[in-house]
């Protein structure tokens, strides 16, 4: 049993089912005290489900949700230490910024004297940058500032968890990633639990202490944002996260995969029989060379170029094996290779992923 002292969130084999279809099947999931996590996963892939049975909007069908150590099954979302920024925000149109964010106090019994409202309502704005905008109504701000009023309205309460269902989605590139970073900020100064829900890889990667990867109601990775990226648990993982080229090949008994236009891999993995493989490699991790040279692992010829400003991205149809995907920094003005030159492939062992085909 894990230590109620070092985990504000425990899935125990929890399954929900709606009818006949199975959203979350037998998931055990530990999150940290104090810790950035995002749920990541496809549409449908359980991951709202899970976000909603730790706010108490649904109980699991079997098995426990435990919360600060204690089982919540059962227990109404009202009664939970928790609070949820949803996607739309779900402010109240009619009322001003202040009324906005006390509501949630005015509900408690007993009731908590004005002067208390008062006093959180102000901490809670000033928390979020807000300070000046308490008689502001709801229709006269941005994006943006919206969803600051629908995080002090969750944080007022001084929640141990607070749940983020994609609360970024309806917001603009720019001003998204000033949300990220603000939100970051704001996870470290209060020290709270955060739990994010997202389809977007980027934002996973940028902003959580561990990444939850789920796929068909299943977890198929829980590590650091480095580790999903950077050493996948398999193929569906190195596929949804990040751009992957893929190559099927065959694990030969030396330990060396043959890919299908002969080329040879040296296999990272030893833990895998002689059989069909698949190879997942990383763009970055490819390095181009003009010209065709002799020793490259891979030779092609770039077909199209899109230009990133400090990197480009390169689609190279490579002999035998079909189109690469190829992402390359600059390192000078004349680096840029140009679609119809061929080029030589070559990368370091280690950064090709080999999985069962």
């Amino acid at each position: 049993m894990t230590s109620a002292s070092t985990n504000d969130i425990e899935f125990r084999s929890v399954t929900k089912r709606y009818g006949a279809v199975t959203a979350v099947s037998d998931i055990n999931l530990t999150v940290p005290k104090g810790a950035f996590v995002a749920l990541l996963g496809p549409s449908g892939c359980g991951k709202t489900t899970c976000l909603r049975m730790i706010g108490g909007f649904e109980q699991p069908s079997e098995g426990e949700v435990l919360i600060a150590g204690k089982v919540a099954n059962g227990v109404p979302a009202y009664r939970r230490p928790v609070n949820m920024v949803f996607q739309q925000y779900a402010l109240f149109p009619h009322f001003d910024v202040e009324k906005n964010v006390a509501y949630g106090l005015k509900q408690l019994r007993p009731r908590m004297p004005a002067a208390e409202i008062s006093r959180r309502v102000g901490e809670a704005l000033e928390m979020v940058r807000l300070s000046g905008f308490a008689k502001r109504r709801i229709h006269e701000m941005s994006g943006g500032q919206q969803q600051r009023v629908a995080l002090a309205r969750a944080l007022v309460n001084k929640p141990s968890v607070l749940l983020l269902d994609e609360p970024l989605a309806a917001l603009d590139k720019k001003l998204r990633t000033a949300m990220q970073i603000e939100l970051q900020t704001l996870q470290r100064d209060l020290g709270i639990t955060f739990v994010l829900v997202t389809h977007d890889q980027e934002e996973a990667l940028s902003m959580s202490d561990l990444v939850c990867v789920m796929s068909a109601g299943r977890i198929r990775q829980l590590a650091t944002p480095q580790e999903v990226y950077d050493r996948p648990a398999d193929l569906f993982v190195a596929d949804f996260v990040g751009k992957t080229n893929r190559f099927d090949g065959t694990l030969e008994a030396g330990g060396t995969v043959r890919l299908g236009n002969g080329a040879a891999l040296p296999a990272s993995r030893g833990d895998l029989p002689p059989g069909a493989v698949t190879v997942a490699l990383r763009p970055e991790a490819i390095r181009l060379a003009r010209g065709g040279a002799g020793t490259a692992t891979l030779e092609g010829t770039v077909t199209h170029r899109i230009f990133l400003g400090s990197a480009a991205e390169y689609s190279i149809a490579v002999d035998g094996l079909g189109d690469l995907l190829v992402t390359a920094e600059r390192q000078t003005q004349n680096d840029l290779v140009a679609p119809g030159e061929r080029v030589a492939i070559s990368f370091d062992p280690g950064t090709a992923h080999i999985f069962p085909a």
